[in-house]
């Protein structure tokens, strides 16, 4: 180092001290501006401008073409560590390869999404991993590690882990808050982050949207008293978009965006993600929190500190040092050959009576149909990047069969859209213009994308256009040209076929038909009511209005064109020219085999910010698979989606499901179809058989209302691990030893068919006499291997101890319970070839001490009507009856009309030789009555009204009770209680 070079320019130090200097240098309103997400330089330093954030779950996404993976839910799907690994690296290698060419491109990747697809209704299915913590957790520290590079200092890509923490909801995702009480929290929602911040592949973690017990996620505690405390790194803590000003203009948490921008510093937001590239108004915030006192420069220190640390590692201060600063590697065969491989590893067999492979079809007079809406589709997501090289379905069967041996009939209802003059919607030529793929180009925030007015509107003539009408279910459909563009709406309000694909944050290619006379007043029921209404009974009587769904404006016929307006919207009448299920019927018939590929477009129905509302297959979607059945039993369903479906598979000789599988999927499909790869995906979380097997979207609690594969009793449609393949594998040999820390567990699975393919072996655990409601079976690991026909292979896991461990809410902390427990193996969660039973030791369960330290309200056992909410705006935990459940006495000593009290329940609580008191902490108005063992109300505290939620009082009554009880407390009217304690 030279006497002009400063020490943070100095690799020989490490990267500590030069983050000490380097701090020491930047002034203060230097160091509150790199704390928005895009901080500018510094240019007496030579410090260039930093960005946080690039999105990168399955390819580089948003910044222009780039190889695209399966979606994650597919990735999760493969079972496959190594090469989920594999795919990180690819997507790294590329974010590299793009940033020398495009500034733009971030290092900072957020991705993975670790939240677990507890719901799958949830809107976001696509982005995650599966519905186990362990599964999730081995899959994201993969892809993690694959981002991150294997050099000690340096980084290829620095990984956020998205979105802290317990976050399954689209709806009111802003100001919905999750209750999780304790084990829920340890054993299930902070599991899948911790096991990958442990492995030291993470950067840092991005809070949801969502509060968690009553407590916006971005002030969260557990940012300090779990996430820090898994690691000694510095960990980048990246707000999500807009959740900065959430806190106060939508969850009104806070009064000032200054005490908001304050307490997410505090909580531990190292990074604010707010008003796209304009940082003037967080910038003016934290200044003004500095002013007010709400923050001290070492506040900001410590957040500039953790941003520093991971440019430090990214090689940004040591060019030449850095390994990966040359990367070039972008579209190679190997990632185009990587992509394939992925989409061919995430196909699940779901079912097949013999009908797969279709390799025996070697006759050349043997037909195959395919035929489906998504038949001839290579569906992206919103956080896809731009393909560069696609395959459909068709395109991939196309290329394996040829093309003279395969049929194709999409399904769509072909329709002409007659106006009240007796005209017909038309869509001009448009010969002269260019095709243009939506974001092609890449854009730092492809919301802001504006839809295309270099086309004429429609317009109407005597003949009008056949449109191709597509029901995605819920009434929402797409109308597309012959040309292939569909129906779009740009700022202007005119109607357009200009989009290559339905996609954007607001989707502008979506319309709803509505029977006029109802406008106003029916929601999407109605609207689906009406299309089926139309097609089985011919017009309704007053016509039909069309509605888009973006603008939640009516179709209007102007003498400028066709458009969207508020007023004076067109009735219009659909005559359908030709039915879907008519071309599919006939198509079918005429085959040896049928392929019907069903599923879903990313964009509509189920998507970043909207819910499913059901698992069914849409109406449209599930004609064709009738009709197709019905013409050739030799009918074959192929899904292909983000997530699952509830539909019947007994009629049908084989069923597989795939993600949206990314560039390569059709050629995927095709090979294993033609059985050149036996499938051997595997399901990452349960299909359940209806709607009825759901909890509430908004119901966390996984162990009270028994959700997921580790709680779930009723009977699915297809198990969590549960995929099929064209070998047969026979496991044996099953060997546990307890070591110290650990049980060592081996076993042979042997390939007993003809085929050479991959096995998916998993080995979970249940324990037998478990003192608290434990899972049925829980993944402990799971291994995927090739086996060649008639070999085996031995299989040798190390599981420590504490795998074995659950949540002891009575005493605060994880243990294992001593016991037996059965070791599960097979080939699904309910599909268990091998068995064994191990006598582990442990921390022996003792009652609840309540007499020593009392009860912390939240760490009940069994809540029935209840929510965790925050005991203050800082920290802990308080129980209050559930929304619309404040259960409070009428005149008659009966229940009032607000409900039933809610009721906690804590197992074996030893009040010893002699209880005589009961000490509440409570806030709100209401009451409280004890009971024991369920028997009658001996204690009842009536609480006065305190002024406010975090207004707490002290209430004392006498209780009697000795020895070991069940302890039920009622909660009735809008109390919060925090805290009993109990004295002799």
């Amino acid at each position: 180092m030279t006497a002009q070079t400063p020490p943070f320019r100095d690799s020989q130090l490490p990267f500590a001290k030069r983050i000490d200097d380097l701090l020491s240098r930047l002034t203060l309103e230097e160091r509150v501006a790199m704390l928005h997400q895009f901080g500018p330089a510094v240019e007496r330093l030579g410090i260039a401008a930093f960005r946080t954030g690039q999105e990168a779950l399955h390819g580089v996404a948003w910044m222009g073409p780039a190889t695209v993976f399966p979606q994650a839910v597919g990735l999760g799907a493969t079972w496959n560590d190594e090469l989920v690994r594999r795919v990180g690296e690819a997507v790294s290698a590329e974010t590299r390869a793009m940033r020398s060419r495009d500034d733009r491109i971030g290092l900072n990747v957020w991705a993975p999404t670790v939240n677990l697809l507890r719901h799958p209704l949830w809107g976001r299915n696509e982005e995650g991993y599966s519905e186990d913590p362990k599964l999730t957790s081995a899959i994201a520290t993969a892809y993690t590690r694959g981002l991150r590079g294997d050099h000690p200092a340096y980084w290829r890509t620095a990984p956020v882990l998205k979105h802290w923490l317990a976050h399954n909801n689209e709806t009111d995702r802003a100001t919905a808050s999750s209750s999780v009480r304790p084990r829920v929290l340890h054993e299930y929602d902070l599991r899948a982050f911790r096991e990958t911040v442990e492995a030291g592949t993470v950067a840092g973690v991005m809070p949801a949207y969502n509060l968690v017990n009553g407590r916006p996620n971005h002030v969260s505690p557990y940012l300090r008293e779990q996430l820090r405390t898994w690691t000694d790194q510095d960990l980048l803590v990246c707000s999500d978009a807009g959740a900065p000003s959430n806190l106060v203009d939508h969850e009104h948490y806070f009064d000032t965006h200054e005490e908001a921008t304050a307490a997410s510093l505090i909580a531990g937001v190292d990074s604010f993600t707010d008003h796209g590239t304009d940082s003037s108004q967080i910038v003016a915030r934290l200044q003004g929190a500095l002013e007010q006192g709400l923050l001290t420069e070492s506040d900001i220190d410590a957040a500039v500190r953790r941003q520093l640390a991971v440019r430090f590692r990214l090689g940004e201060f040591d060019p030449r040092l850095d390994p990966y600063a040359d990367t070039k590697d972008f579209d190679t065969p190997a990632h185009r050959a990587l992509a394939r491989e992925a989409a061919e590893q995430a196909i699940v067999l779901l079912k097949n009576d013999g009908l797969l492979p279709l390799a025996d079809l070697s006759g050349q007079d043997t037909r195959i149909a395919v035929v489906g809406l998504l038949a001839d589709e290579c569906k992206l997501d919103w956080y896809s990047g731009t393909l560069i090289h696609r395959s459909t379905p068709l395109e991939g069967l196309y290329e394996r069969f040829g093309a003279d041996r395969v049929d194709f009939a999409e399904g769509v209802d072909r329709v002409r859209i007659r106006t009240s003059a007796g005209t017909y919607l038309s869509v001009p030529s448009a010969d002269d213009a260019t095709d243009e793929v939506r974001g092609a180009e890449g854009a730092l925030d492809p919301a802001l994308l504006a839809g295309r007015t270099d086309l004429p509107p429609l317009s109407t003539d005597t003949t009008g256009t056949e449109l191709a009408l597509i029901d995605w279910g819920g009434g929402v459909l797409t109308l597309r040209a012959p040309d292939g563009r569909y129906l779009s709406v740009a700022d202007d309000g005119f109607v357009r076929a200009s989009a290559d694909q339905p996609g954007g944050w607001v989707v502008q290619e979506t319309f709803r038909l509505e029977p006029h006379g109802s406008h106003g007043s029916h929601g999407s029921h109605e609207s689906q009511e009406s299309h089926e209404s139309h097609r089985s009974h011919g017009s309704h009587a007053g016509g039909h209005l069309l509605k888009h769904v973006g603008t939640g404006r009516y179709v209007s016929v102007t003498a400028d064109g066709v458009k969207v307006a508020a007023e004076n919207p067109e009735i219009l009448e659909l005559e359908i020219t030709e039915r879907g299920e008519d071309t599919v019927a006939r198509t079918a018939a005429a085959a040896d085999v049928v392929l019907v590929v069903a599923g879903n477009d990313p964009h509509i129905n189920g998507r970043e910010t909207e819910d499913r509302t059901t698992l069914a297959l849409p109406a449209h979607q599930q004609r064709l698979l009738e009709a197709a059945r019905a013409a050739n039993p030799r009918t074959a369903l192929v899904i292909t989606s983000s997530y699952p479906y509830a539909t019947d598979p007994t009629d049908l000789p084989a069923v597989l499901w795939t993600a949206h599988g990314g560039q390569a999927a059709g050629t995927a499909l095709a090979r294993v179809l033609a059985g050149d790869v036996s499938p051997a995906g595997r399901l990452p979380q349960t299909w359940y058989a209806s709607d009825a097997d759901l909890p509430d979207l908004l119901d966390y609690d996984v162990i009270g209302s028994r959700q997921t594969y580790l709680y779930f009793e009723g009977t699915p449609l297809f198990p969590f691990g549960h995929g099929l393949s064209y070998a047969s594998f026979e496991y044996g040999n099953l060997v546990a030893h307890i070591g110290e820390n650990s049980v060592h567990v081996t076993f042979t699975v042997t390939n007993t068919g003809g085929t050479p393919a991959d096995e998916v072996a998993q080995l979970y655990s249940r324990a037998v006499t478990p003192s608290v409601s434990r899972p049925r079976r829980e993944l402990l690991a799971h291994r995927r291997v090739h086996v060649l026909p008639g070999a085996s292979t031995e299989l040798t896991f190390e599981l420590p101890l504490s795998a074995f461990e659950f949540w002891d809410v009575a005493h605060g902390i994880r243990r294992v319970e001593p016991g037996p427990y059965q070791l599960l193996v097979g080939a699904s969660s309910e599909d268990i070839r091998l068995r064994a039973t191990i006598e582990l030791d442990g921390t022996p369960t003792t009652p609840r001490p309540v007499l020593e330290l009392g009860l912390n309200a939240a760490d009940f056992d069994e809540q029935r009507g209840a929510e965790i909410v925050d005991r203050t705006k800082l920290s802990g935990d308080a129980v209050t009856p559930a929304h619309g459940n404040h259960g409070s006495d009428g005149d008659d000593g009966t229940h009032g009309p607000h409900g039933n009290p809610a009721e906690l329940v804590y197992r074996g609580c030893d009040f010893g030789p002699a209880t005589g008191t009961v000490t509440v902490e409570v806030s709100g108005e209401g009451s409280l009555e004890l009971a024991l063992d369920g028997g009658p109300v001996i204690a009842r505290l009536d609480v006065p009204a305190t002024r406010g939620p975090y207004d707490y009082t002290t209430v004392v009554a006498p209780f009697s009770a000795t020895g070991v009880h069940d302890l039920h407390i009622g909660l009735r009217g809008p109390v919060r209680l925090t805290h009993v304690g109990f004295s002799g």
